[in-house]
């Protein structure tokens, strides 16, 4: 056995681990990411049909001030 594998070899394990724990981290912040991602979209839309709505209400040719 070479001196000093083990001591290499739990510096790996730990870098791993802590690779690992990165990785979650960011998988849990794509998924709030997306989360809120789709109530913006939700949001979107609504403002969108509003608009839509509040565009068909408006008098022809009269001008908004």
């Amino acid at each position: 056995m070479v001196p000093g594998s083990d001591a290499e070899m739990l510096a790996l394990v730990n870098e791993i681990i802590e690779l690992r724990l990165q990785l979650a981290e960011a998988q849990d912040q794509c998924v709030e990411m997306a989360v809120d991602a789709g109530h913006l979209l939700a949001e979107i839309h609504d403002l969108r049909r509003e608009l839509a709505a509040a565009r068909s209400e408006r008098v022809p040719g009269r001008i908004a001030a």
